[in-house]
């Protein structure tokens, strides 16, 4: 019975989720962004700064960075928009071979499509998301600044909280800084690999070298699966503005960058830095993508250890499940509940 409970309010929870994604997913990266500045606030309010400035330079750095974000995808977005249509008879030709040789194949001949208005749609769903993004960014950035306003008095009121729920407290401050190793490693990663498929990229003559640099680095917050979604679209435009070799190019320096940085030596990094084993990881994924959409996907790691923190660390008997879930040299230490209990030795 317990567990029919507990699987149903998981059930309307995750649903009331799902039906609010257009709210949950802002909230959450604007949660995310303040956790992961809150040290550069406590760091000054330390140093005697007054609690206005100290609030005013952590907000600042999150803005600057956002709008470094939200700016490079808003430009290159632009000149894409541009780029496409003098692809037209590329596009045309390449739907021709694909048409043939699906003919010879003998799976049948795909819809005739308009490459024109192909172009159109892409262009307007391409300019639909980045104005759904703006908006979604406003939300983030007044919630950003109420939760920095917030946080200075912060410390006094876990001061309180933790008399009474020492252990929800603790899990809570398990998920910051787990949330915070996990942004500083995966950015580090990040900026490397959006700096070598950049370079390449610039090589290999394929447009907008720096628009895909800056997917890489944002695709690689989301695990196991983000290289993919970094990978299609240079490979695509390699191969309407290069051809086959120029696509085959881009492909293996990918693979080859995926191979020896994010599958060989982040996992291992992120795993010890946040606690969470490779397949958690990518499972996360999965489930946030399809609870909140792509903010979930980009979330998914921080989200999993809230998740985490909230109904596992916080409370003594369910502790156990942490160190199935965690990753190998990062699985929790033998705590006093998890050991067996001692009988006292008897005397003769």
């Amino acid at each position: 019975m317990v567990l029919l409970l507990a699987l149903a309010s998981a059930v309307v929870v995750v649903v009331g989720l799902h039906l609010a994604a257009g709210l949950a997913g802002p909230v959450l990266l604007a949660l995310v962004l303040a956790v992961t500045v809150s040290p550069l606030t406590g760091s000054l309010r330390r140093h005697r700064f007054p609690a206005w400035l100290a609030v005013t330079v952590s907000v600042l750095v999150v803005y600057v960075s956002l709008g470094v974000v939200v700016g490079a995808v808003v430009l290159s977005a632009g000149r894409l928009l541009d780029l496409l249509p003098s692809y037209h008879d590329e596009l045309a030709a390449l739907h021709t071979e694909l048409a043939g040789t699906l003919t010879r194949l003998g799976i049948g001949r795909p819809g005739e499509d308009d490459v024109t208005g192909w172009i159109t749609r892409v262009a307007g769903d391409l300019l639909g998301g980045v104005w759904e993004g703006l908006l979604e960014m406003i939300l983030v950035v007044a919630l950003v600044l109420f939760l920095a306003v917030d946080s200075v008095d912060l410390p006094a009121r876990l001061a309180v909280t933790v008399r009474r729920r020492p252990m929800v407290v603790h899990a809570l401050g398990d998920f910051a800084r787990g949330t915070r190793r996990y942004v500083v490693v995966t950015s580090v990663f990040g900026l490397a690999v959006a700096a070598v498929d950049t370079v390449a990229l610039w090589l290999f003559g394929v447009p907008l070298p720096v628009l895909w640099g800056l997917l890489s680095f944002t695709t690689n917050y989301i695990p196991n699966i983000g290289f993919f979604v970094g990978l299609v679209p240079p490979a695509l435009l390699g191969l309407l503005d290069g051809g086959t070799g120029t696509m085959l190019a881009v492909v293996v320096t990918y693979c080859a960058v995926n191979f020896l940085i994010q599958s060989m030596i982040q996992p291992k990094v992120v795993g010890d830095a946040v606690g969470l084993s490779t397949t958690v990881s990518f499972l996360s994924v999965v489930f946030w993508a399809a609870v909140i959409g792509p903010l979930g996907a980009l979330l998914a790691v921080p989200l999993s250890l809230l998740t985490k923190a909230l109904l596992l660390d916080a409370d003594p008997g369910t502790r156990w499940i942490a160190a199935l879930i965690a990753a190998g040299d990062s699985a929790p230490p033998h705590h006093r509940w998890m050991r067996p209990r001692q009988r006292p030795a008897r005397h003769p």
